[in-house]
Parts: C-alpha cells; structure tokens; sequence
C-alpha cells in the first residue's frame, strides 16, 4: 500500500511541475531574464556564505586528506550512475545512436569498471556524455523560464528545476536506495555526491570569485550559456573551437581544416635568375 501511494504521489508531482513549467515558462523574455534578481541575489549571498563557512573547508579537506585515484574514483562512479538518467533522455530526444553509446558506456564501466569505479570505457576514448529532462524540455522548445537560485544548490531555471525533479524521481538509482527504506544509505550517498561535485568546482569558484567584479551575474550569464550549449549539442562550441575554454581537439582539427586558407599571406613568388650571356 505503501509503494502505491509513493508512486502515486511522483506521479502527481511530475505531472504539476509539467504543468506548472508549460504555463509559466513564457514570463521571463530574453530581455528579462532574471525577474526574480532580488530575491536571487538574496539566496545567492546566503550560499556564498554557507559555502566559505562550511562547505568548500570540506571539500578542501576532502580533497586534502583523500589520495587522488580514490577521488577520481568516486567522481566515476556517480558520473557512471548518471548515464541511466542520460540514456532515458538521449530516447526522449530520439538520439538513438547517442542512447546506444551511453547505455554501452554504462555496461562496461558497470561490469569491468567495478559498479564505475574505474572509467573503463573513457579509456577507450568513448565520451561521457550528459542529459537531464530540462535539456529535453528545451531540445522540444521549451523556454527557459524565469532564472532562480536554489539553496544549498546553485543556479538554475524553472525549466531545469523541473527537470531535476523529474530526474531524481525516476531515474535517479540513489533515489531508488531511499524508496527500498535504506534512509541512511541514500543520505550517505547523497552527501558523497554533494561533496564529490563541490569538489570538482572547487577551481572554477575561485576563479569567478577572483575575475568577476560582479560574481552573481557571472554566474548567471555562465550558466544560462552553458545550458543553451548544452541543448543545442555544443553547436556553438564549433564556431570556436580554438578558443582557450574547449579542449576538443577534434572539433579543434575540422574548424581549422574547414578554414579557408585565405588568412595565410601568399610566398612572394620568387623571379628565377637569367643566364648570364657571356660578353
């Protein structure tokens, strides 16, 4: 009776954050896109503070105490549970060839991987790919909605914090561990996963922190790119290929390949000499 309930309950939930996003995801344009700016910035302070006073030490002293091939194998292991979501998505898009690579990379790195543990797959130049119900939403034309800071969380939007919902609901195998009754497993998994991505941004936050002379916006604009990117399958991160941020060098090789070779100064070209004439 339990289970019943619990999944009626997900469905009613996924059913009205659909509902809610189709409605309200027209309110903010591109020319305002932050609507909700005050109250944003309001959460966004009070994560920053939360973050300097507690969080980042532990991460630093994860990062301190923890030798590295255990973090890397930890960050492979939650990436790995991450790909069941991806191939859910990759169908919802009809990225079928994609959804076939994803589901291989995540049987491999399952099996001779040990549950992810190690990247097998990656070894074998197979790409960790990434999709969540928000990029769907979006790949199906769905607007962004008005941009929002959640607690403890970071950026997102209306549409991606549905998105992330619909995810941890469905396809997300830690949630799975909370629904069996394991509470004290998935709180523990869900602090490894908490700690193990607050680690991987440790750089970029001290980047932002030191580069920008308004953070919050630098965040938003990073963020808000960073998902159209992402939604229209890195498109944009052809046309700047040799730029310094993508390490692609693939991507790199056909941008300058199908370059013309115009911007090239042509050799002079150079006169043979004549033979002399004897006198």
């Amino acid at each position: 009776m339990r289970t019943k309930w619990t999944s009626f309950y997900k469905t009613c939930l996924i059913a009205c954050c659909l509902v809610t996003i189709t409605f309200v995801s027209g309110c903010a344009t591109q020319a305002n896109k932050d609507p909700l700016e005050g109250i944003n910035r309001g959460v966004y302070k009070f994560n920053d503070v939360t973050d300097k006073a507690l969080i980042k030490p532990v991460a630093k002293a994860y990062k301190f105490v923890t030798p590295s091939p255990i973090r890397t194998g930890f960050n492979n292991f939650f990436n790995n549970l991450g790909s069941i979501t991806t191939v859910l998505n990759d169908l919802l898009q009809f990225k079928f060839a994609h959804a076939f690579t994803d589901a291989g990379r995540f049987i491999i790195n399952s099996t001779f991987g040990l549950a992810g543990f190690i990247d097998v797959a990656g070894k074998d130049n197979i790409a960790l790919r990434k999709e969540d119900f928000g990029q769907t939403l979006g790949f199906w034309g769905v607007g962004n909605g008005a941009y929002i800071v959640l607690p403890f969380l970071g950026p997102s939007t209306l549409r991606d914090t549905t998105g992330m919902v619909v995810d941890t609901a469905t396809t997300d195998p830690i949630t799975y561990t909370h629904n069996i009754g394991e509470i004290r497993l998935h709180n523990q998994l869900r602090a490894a996963q908490f700690i193990d991505k607050r680690t991987e941004l440790l750089t970029a936050t001290d980047l932002v922190d030191e580069a920008s002379l308004d953070p919050y916006a630098f965040t938003r604009d990073a963020y808000l790119q960073r998902r159209e990117n992402l939604i229209k399958d890195n498109l944009a991160r052809k046309n700047v290929a040799d730029d310094e941020f993508y390490e692609d060098e693939d991507l790199a090789a056909e941008a300058n390949t199908a370059a013309p070779a115009e911007d090239a100064p042509a050799e002079p070209a150079v006169a043979e000499p004549l033979p002399e004439v004897a006198p």
